[in-house]
């Protein structure tokens, strides 16, 4: 059986497209990205393997410690390596997720409604850690509260997670496409980059192809030519047809439309590659 992904990437592209354009990473926090093809199977059974360093639950255990050692490595194991993990599903939607979307349309907020979004932001983070629009929002509250601490926190977290995506490929083709645990991570990565979602294409065995044109409201200079960009979704196809097999061949899975994001995303752009 098959999910019917076009119409779930189709459905989400103009709430998408709200999603603004970030700052740069600042310069400290920069790290050389090696791009290459990942191994999913080296990373399979690495992070479920109690005896490997990248065994998932440490990973986790160092990332939820703010352990700044963890490596570019240790990130793209920790992000690819989570579609393995027995509680995955790349089509759950956090019940916290939309508690608090009126509020964060919002230009500014009240005290009251800055606790509010952070109470939900982490409750949702709680329950899926790679909830990137969560974690953005989250970063924006804090910085509107000035807890610029736990901001540079998360906006780390969040630097390096999109680093992870990044590192996987270029995204300018099917054999470079880049792998994304979660449908919705393609939007924000095209965002990122400048750019607005306008179409999605699924392309069998398990690729998606967004068609983009710039973002004008995005000032970061960079060359603005790419007409699309190519996503791998195979292993997300895979894992949600395994865990739910009843699903019929044409169903689509619903997505929840995501709310505007604030200007805090990292621009995984400025990452260097090797």
């Amino acid at each position: 059986m098959k999910i019917n992904f076009r119409n779930i990437f189709i459905s989400a592209t103009a709430a998408a497209m709200l999603l603004s354009a970030a700052s740069a990473m600042s310069a400290q926090n920069k790290r050389k990205i090696t791009v290459a093809k990942p191994d999913l199977e080296e990373i399979r059974t690495s992070t479920l393997n109690p005896q490997s360093p990248y065994y998932f639950p440490k990973l986790m255990k160092k990332y939820e410690s703010n352990d700044t050692t963890m490596t570019n490595d240790e990130y793209r194991h920790f992000y690819l390596g989570y579609m393995f993990q027995e509680d995955f599903d790349p089509y759950r939607v956090s019940p916290y997720a939309s508690v608090t979307d009126d509020l964060r349309m919002k230009a500014s907020h009240s005290k009251e409604e800055i606790d509010t979004i952070r109470k939900y932001a982490q409750l949702a983070l709680a329950d899926n850690p790679f909830d990137l629009r969560q974690m953005s929002f989250l970063v924006h509250v804090l910085k509107e509260k000035r807890k610029d601490m736990s901001a540079k926190i998360w906006e780390y977290r969040l630097e390096h997670l999109l680093g992870a995506i990044k590192s996987t490929g270029t995204g300018d083709s099917v054999e470079n496409a880049w792998y994304v645990i979660y449908p919705m991570h393609e939007y924000d990565m095209v965002q990122l980059l400048g750019y607005e979602a306008t179409d999605a294409k699924f392309i069998e065995p398990g690729y998606d192809y967004l068609s983009v044109i710039p973002d004008e409201t995005n000032k970061t200079k960079r060359d603005k030519s790419a007409e699309g960009f190519y996503f791998n979704i195979i292993v997300p196809q895979q894992q949600y047809m395994l865990k739910h097999p009843e699903d019929d061949e044409e169903e689509s899975v619903p997505v929840e439309t995501p709310a505007s994001t604030p200007d805090y995303y990292p621009d995984p752009d400025e990452i260097p590659a090797q």
